[in-house]
């Protein structure tokens, strides 16, 4: 498996690069984030690699940083997020925008990006938001502000509204489920709560 490559950047496109390592050339899948970094065709590149099989094809994706490696390794992880999605997900936002928008739980604009649809970009803001502190570290990105308890109650009746229960419902719920957390500022914890809540309404 290719984990790392280093030499000459042969050609360069938005979304592919091709690399002379060792007289072999390598075709490689970028984001958009790591190729604003690469330079000119003839400069000496490095690049971290996930190697990837895909019908008995190999396809190899690169990054200008480990961090960017490490957020699409994250992604991938995720139900019906496939290699092409994430790097599209990495090119319609930069990753420290990414961290940003999965903290507020912006939902519509992770679901701007093309092929993204709201189902995904829900999914990916829930399954991502525990990850939150191990990607900002990966990325070397600064911690995001703590949402405040009116942001956090939006997030919330935003997240069931966009999950298809009605405003009304999600913010009955929502509203009973900060009242039983007793101050519990986590977001998934209350989510759980919440939508506990709805199938009693």
């Amino acid at each position: 498996m290719i984990a790392h490559l280093q030499g000459k950047l042969l050609t360069k496109e938005p979304s592919e690069v091709v690399i002379d390592a060792g007289g072999v050339g390598y075709h490689v899948l970028i984001p958009l984030s790591t190729y604003y970094d690469l330079g000119q065709p003839g400069n000496t590149i490095s690049l971290h690699i996930h190697t990837h099989l895909r019908d008995g094809a190999i396809e190899l994706f690169g990054f200008g940083t480990a961090g960017e490696r490490a957020l699409f390794k994250r992604l991938i992880a995720i139900s019906n997020v496939g290699p092409r999605t994430a790097l599209a997900v990495l090119s319609g936002i930069e990753p420290p925008e990414l961290l940003a928008a999965v903290a507020e739980g912006q939902f519509a604009r992770i679901a701007l990006v093309p092929g993204i649809g709201k189902k995904t970009a829900e999914r990916l803001v829930l399954e991502l938001r525990d990850k939150l502190p191990e990607l900002q570290v990966e990325l070397g990105a600064p911690a995001h502000a703590a949402q405040g308890p009116g942001a956090m109650r939006d997030d919330l009746v935003s997240a069931l509204v966009n999950l298809g229960y009605k405003q009304r419902d999600a913010d009955s719920a929502v509203r009973r489920a900060l009242e039983e957390s007793a101050g519990e500022p986590d977001f998934n914890h209350l989510l759980r709560r919440a939508l506990n809540q709805l199938t009693r309404i």
